[in-house]
């Protein structure tokens, strides 16, 4: 990312005193318009970021360049984009770290691979695959226009997900991290074990309990992988004025649920859950028990 005075060709964030945002490229000679007034964009070029500017209708704007949440929230989509809030959480229990070998399903329209390919590195890899090629158009564009240009380890493949997908190293071979955003992603249980070294990890990104519950008991029984782990964050905003300290009436509440696993060694197998199963966790636990409570009733007129 840029760093120094406002140049042409940066992103700027500008933020009026109500909050509101805006997000221009600077171009010499351009003008940036509101029913506020207009702003020209020389007027910003050179000068230091977090400058405050006046437009020709007398609003002050704080001008910022756009943090990649902000960038993500306001970039132009195909799919629905992963929020940040849930994107800080893959980055952080899905362990990215510099370096790591990604393998990215699907690529949507291009926010997670942003924060990926951030966390990863120019020395790390993330290959993301999406079958629709209008969206990996769109998720092109947006990671392009958010680096500057093509990132150099980003392989974008317009396909659907492989059953085996192509190793990212010839030498060792295996991805270090699995994400996997997509309508079915426990489908692709067996190909996640696949593709993952031992030590490993997939983060799957689900919208509703029925996927939650579908990829937990896929990846569960796939064989090679420790007992899975599944959550979902909420984010409220609180307002803050002298005394006056209370929550935001709007929050940001549900948006998807996570699922994350660890890839255990060839050869192993995961040990047995020690926790009681609910009642009704199957269907052939909930077939069974009215049986069982039948069997278990007293017989009529006995005391």
């Amino acid at each position: 990312m840029p760093r120094g005075p406002f140049a042409a060709g940066d992103q700027v964030q500008l933020t009026d005193p109500k909050g509101h945002r805006h997000r221009v490229v600077l171009e010499a000679g351009r003008s940036f318009h509101t029913h506020r007034g207009s702003l020209a964009h020389d007027d910003l070029i050179g000068r230091p970021e977090g400058s405050v500017i006046v437009s020709s209708g007398g609003t002050a704007y704080v001008a910022l360049r756009p943090l990649l949440s902000d960038y993500t929230l306001s970039m132009a989509r195909g799919a629905a984009v992963v929020y940040p809030k849930d994107a800080g959480q893959i980055l952080a229990q899905a362990d990215i770290f510099t370096g790591a070998r990604v393998l990215e399903a699907g690529a949507g329209s291009g926010a997670l691979s942003c924060w990926l390919l951030r966390a990863a590195g120019e020395s790390g890899l993330v290959v993301s695959y999406e079958r629709r090629a209008d969206f990996a158009d769109i998720a092109r564009r947006n990671v392009e226009r958010y680096f500057g240009g093509p990132h150099p380890a980003w392989r974008l493949i317009v396909t659907d997900l492989p059953a085996v997908p192509a190793p990212p190293d010839e030498a060792d071979g295996g991805y270090d991290r699995v994400v996997l955003d997509m309508l079915a992603p426990w489908e692709y249980a067996d190909t996640t074990a696949a593709a993952l070294i031992p030590g490993g990890l997939v983060c799957c990104y689900v919208a509703t309990t029925t996927q939650l519950s579908r990829t937990v008991e896929a990846l569960r029984g796939q064989g090679s992988l420790a007992e899975p782990a599944a959550w979902e964050t909420l984010q409220r905003g609180w307002h803050v004025d002298g005394l006056a300290v209370r929550p935001e009436h709007h929050m940001i509440g549900h948006t998807g649920f996570l699922v994350t696993a660890r890839r255990l060694a060839d050869g192993v197998t995961p040990p047995p859950r020690r926790r009681r199963p609910s009642k009704g966790a199957s269907a052939a636990a909930e077939e069974a028990r009215p049986a069982a409570e039948e069997a278990g009733r007293p017989e009529a007129g006995r005391s």
